[in-house]
């Protein structure tokens, strides 16, 4: 099998991106109900503390200081990189349960969110990508870029997208 960048592929390997929410559990028991590899990456992108903060004084129209671009130890300095640990070791035990052979990866997101799952993606060479959606409609779709439409616009490889489960199909 070639992707489409011509790279030969084995077809047996997939990234779920997981944040915790329950769409994100969804794909994972999706993708292990209909997906036949058991071969998976489990991502999760998290944001450093100082970047959350700044952006946030940014939007708010506050005076932005210079931030330390990066901790020394993001494991004892970070609370973000903690929770990310948690959540994507979470996903990892939870993508077990489905049936899969995981393993985490843990991405540092400089940009946005759908760009660091595309990267994680190209760097991994994985086969599909598996993400859920919250679907947003209306103003908020005009509003709110999706990261599910820009990694499909971006990805250069198949994309599995699982909407959010109605209370009916739990």
């Amino acid at each position: 099998m070639t992707n489409p960048q011509g790279t030969k592929t084995t077809g047996d390997t997939i990234l779920i991106a997981y944040d915790g929410s329950e769409q994100s559990k969804a794909a994972i028991e999706y993708a292990g109900r209909f997906l036949s590899t058991t071969k998976a990456y489990i991502l999760t992108v998290w944001e450093p503390i100082q970047r959350q903060t700044a952006r946030a004084a940014g939007m708010s129209g506050m005076m932005q200081h210079e931030w330390k671009s990066e901790c020394d130890n993001p494991a004892q300095d970070d609370p973000a990189y903690a929770e990310a640990v948690a959540t994507c070791t979470q996903g990892v035990e939870f993508a077990h349960q489905n049936g899969f052979e995981t393993e985490p990866f843990l991405v540092e997101s400089a940009t946005a969110v759908w760009s660091a799952i595309v990267d994680a993606a190209e760097e991994l060479q994985v086969d599909l990508i598996v993400t859920g959606t919250r679907a947003l409609s209306g103003w908020k779709s005009i509003l709110q870029t999706s990261v599910s439409d820009s990694i499909i616009k971006h990805a250069g490889r198949p994309v599995l997208i699982v909407p959010p489960l109605n209370e009916e199909d739990e």
